[in-house]
C-alpha cells in the first residue's frame, strides 16, 4: 500500500486587481491589504500595470508620456501585460502566492475602450490572445479572482488629483473623459458581477478600508477587521 501524503496542502494562488479612475484612491489601500495577507501567513506579490517587469515599465513610460493613437496605446498595454503575466503573475500563482495588482485588463477596456472610444471587439480579441496559453489549461483566460473597483464620482477624483502631483497625460485629460472611463468600469462590472467588488471610495479612508476588508471576508480569504 502506498504511503499517504502528509502535511499541509499547498495554498491556492489568488489574483486580486485594483481598479478605478485616476484619483479614486485605490493605490493607498493596496499595501494595507498586502500586510493583512502577510499577517495571515500568505506570501504576497505586489505589482502594477502598466508595468511590473523591466520591459513593461519601459512601455509604461511611453504610455504615460508619449503621444500616440488609441490602437498603439492598446497594443503597448497588452504587450506589457503578456510579459507581466509570463514573468511575474503566473509564476506567483503557481507558487500559491497572493498577487495584488494595481490595474489590469479592465483598465484597458475603461481607458482605451470607453475613454478613447476604441473598438471593444478588438480589445476582446487582444484579451483572448494575450491572456490564454499561460497555465496548464491552454484555454484558460487569465483574469483576476476578484477585482476591487474603487468607484468615485469623476468630479471628486479630479479635486483629489489637483492637489496631489503634476499630472501625466491621462490625468491631465478633461473630466468628461473620466466620466466615460467611469462608465466603462461600470459596464465591465455589470458584465461580470461575481468578479467585481464595488467600493464606494468617495467615503473617508477608514470606511473605504472597511469595505475592502468586508469584500475579502465575504470570499473567505481574510477575517474582517474588527470581527
Amino acid at each position: 500500500m502506498a504511503a499517504q501524503a502528509t502535511g499541509t496542502p499547498p495554498k491556492q494562488g489568488l489574483f486580486i486587481s485594483f481598479e478605478g479612475i485616476d484619483g479614486a484612491g485605490k493605490s493607498s489601500h493596496i499595501e494595507a491589504l498586502a500586510q493583512a495577507f502577510r499577517d495571515a501567513g500568505r506570501a504576497i506579490v505586489v505589482t502594477r500595470e502598466p508595468g511590473g517587469t523591466p520591459l513593461a515599465e519601459k512601455l509604461r513610460e511611453m504610455l504615460l508620456h508619449d503621444s500616440m493613437d488609441p490602437l498603439t496605446e492598446a497594443l503597448l498595454a497588452f504587450a506589457g501585460r503578456r510579459d507581466h503575466l509570463r514573468s511575474v503573475i503566473e509564476p506567483a500563482l503557481a507558487r500559491g502566492d497572493v498577487v495584488l495588482c494595481d490595474r489590469f485588463t479592465d483598465a484597458t477596456f475603461a481607458y482605451q475602450g470607453a475613454g478613447r472610444g476604441f473598438d471593444l471587439n478588438v480589445l476582446s480579441y487582444l484579451e483572448r490572445l494575450v491572456q490564454t496559453g499561460l497555465a496548464e489549461d491552454p484555454a484558460l483566460l487569465r483574469n483576476p479572482d476578484v477585482t476591487i473597483w474603487f468607484d468615485v464620482p469623476p468630479k471628486v477624483a479630479a479635486e483629489r488629483l489637483s492637489a496631489a502631483r503634476a499630472p501625466d497625460r491621462f490625468e491631465a485629460l478633461p473630466e468628461v473623459f473620466f466620466e466615460r472611463v467611469a462608465q466603462g468600469y461600470a459596464d465591465r462590472a455589470a458584465a461580470d458581477p461575481q468578479r467585481f467588488a464595488r467600493i464606494d471610495s468617495s467615503q473617508d479612508r477608514a470606511n473605504v478600508a472597511a469595505q475592502v476588508s468586508a469584500a475579502m471576508a465575504e470570499r473567505g480569504w481574510l477575517a474582517e477587521v474588527g470581527r
